[in-house]
């Protein structure tokens, strides 16, 4: 028999027993305490060389400053970004390997017949990088000067033009695809593993168009490649001698795209959350910031909850599209 003494101690310690277990909870370190204590991989799925490379590496250098640990940039190009992706949707949910994603995610997942990931669950949205439309480019050994002339040229050539891109599927993809159904053109589609080899065929003449983002307006200031048109809605501040494809030619074409981190599905949220900061942060410096609006893009450094919102509509708005045009692909 329990003495009352002794159940009075009983009832005592239980009663403080759910006050001790919430200090107990409350002195658990937060897994985004000690991290990152190793690097941390940031997967690009295209080629090096290309625009979301040097999207990343911009990106990176104040990360790899604010943890004090390198951030090391993997290319996993091929299968329009698919390879890449399905690399971090199987990876650890611990913080130390990075998606820079893309509208290709988006677009993705109404493309392709069947996939070894879902973009929408095995992900977890951290923030929107920054936005960007594409340059139409052609080679300097191009007869076109302007989109009209272009449009001529293609005419005239009954459908032995070719336009590159990263990979079938890709936003630049869907750019070139919009384009001839706008244009009324005829050209065959030539997929790179990236935008970085395309470049190189474009700049040599062995292809004849390109819509590109990034490093391809350095391509054109520099005098190696010629831009006819960017693919906004309106002129880019970078480039404001470039009139829209819209107002050169196609009324109503427009095409844009965006760059963004995530990380595997079930990653703590308090890690998604020091990325989240730490990568905002880094977008706000001033070096950086001018680097990529020198690049045409615009910078946003979002909240993982507005790319969550973002990424849904972007699906929506592709989905119809992909699917009015036709265009499926077997994965």
């Amino acid at each position: 028999m329990i003495s009352r003494r002794r159940f009075a101690a009983q009832l005592a310690a239980s009663a403080f027993a759910p006050s001790l277990a919430g200090r107990a909870a409350r002195a658990q370190p937060s897994p985004a305490q000690g991290w990152p204590n190793r690097f941390v991989r940031v997967v690009v799925p295209y080629a090096s060389g290309g625009p979301t490379d040097a999207v990343a590496r911009t990106v990176a250098d104040p990360l790899a400053k604010t943890w004090g640990q390198q951030v090391v940039i993997e290319n996993k190009g091929g299968a329009g970004s698919n390879i890449g992706a399905e690399v971090v949707a199987r990876s650890d949910p611990d913080g130390y390997t990075l998606l820079v994603g893309s509208s290709a995610l988006s677009m993705n997942r109404n493309l392709y017949r069947s996939l070894n990931y879902d973009a929408i669950a095995d992900f977890a949205p951290v923030t929107l990088i920054c936005s960007f439309a594409f340059f139409m480019c052609v080679p300097n050994s191009s007869p076109a000067k302007s989109v009209q002339e272009f449009i001529a040229y293609a005419k005239e050539k009954r459908g032995t033009l070719t336009f590159a891109t990263p990979g079938t599927g890709t936003p630049p993809h869907m750019a070139g695809e919009l384009f001839k159904r706008m244009a009324g053109v005829e050209m065959t589609h030539v997929p790179y593993r990236g935008a970085g080899p395309a470049y190189s065929d474009l700049i040599a003449g062995r292809i004849d168009l390109q819509f590109a983002s990034g490093v391809a307006l350095e391509l054109i200031k520099s005098g190696q490649l010629r831009g006819l048109a960017i693919s906004s809605a309106k002129r880019n501040a970078a480039a404001p001698e470039l009139p829209t494809v819209a107002e050169a030619g196609v009324p109503g074409f427009e095409v844009s795209s965006w760059y963004a981190f995530f990380l595997p599905a079930k990653t703590p949220p308090d890690i998604v959350r020091k990325i989240n900061a730490d990568t905002v942060a880094g977008l706000a410096a001033p070096a950086v910031k001018s680097r990529l609006e020198l690049l045409g893009y615009t910078v946003i450094g979002s909240t993982a909850d507005e790319l969550a919102a973002h990424f849904q509509a972007d699906i929506d708005k592709w989905g119809p599209v992909i699917k009015d045009a036709g265009i499926r692909i077997d994965g």
